[in-house]
């Protein structure tokens, strides 16, 4: 009797995705190179690899930079998670609207996409090394040749 009461207890928080899954995400993000510092739209900052505790219906933009290097910069969107809609399913089972409503204002349905975010910093494009100057020949004139004059044989 005592298992069925506690299932019975324990079943609307298992269908709630406010619950089950939160109401914030961790999100891994790393750089090539690594150490790039990471910011976001949101005033979030780290330096990579990091991860940030962010609100799961919260989009933003990240940005890496570093000496040398241009910055990175990807999008954070959200979408429907596979698990969050289960238990926003669950909702209709057990939760009914009020599970429904408390899910859709956290957004404890949704996942972060790209997860993790991981930058590519490309290298500043180095100044092309000076040519060196070629050494300019003076124009010489050969020598002329001499020409040979065979010695006239003595008479005799």
């Amino acid at each position: 009797m005592r298992l069925l009461f506690a299932a019975a207890l324990t079943l609307p928080l298992a269908a709630c995705a406010s619950i089950t899954r939160g109401t914030t995400d961790q999100l891994t993000i790393t750089t090539t190179p690594p150490g790039a510092a990471v910011k976001t739209s949101m005033n979030h900052s780290c330096q990579s690899p990091c991860t940030l505790t962010v609100g799961r219906k919260d989009e933003f933009v990240v940005t890496a930079s570093m000496p040398g290097y241009r910055d990175a910069t990807t999008p954070v969107k959200t979408r429907l998670a596979g698990s969050g809609a289960a238990g926003f399913a669950g909702n209709v089972l057990v939760g009914g609207v009020i599970g429904m409503g408390v899910d859709a204002a956290t957004g404890a349905t949704l996942e972060h996409y790209p997860s993790p975010v991981a930058l590519v910093l490309e290298p500043h494009a180095a100044a092309p090394a000076p040519t060196p100057a070629r050494p300019t020949r003076k124009k010489t004139t050969a020598p002329k040749p001499l020409a040979f004059k065979p010695e006239a044989a003595p008479e005799g």
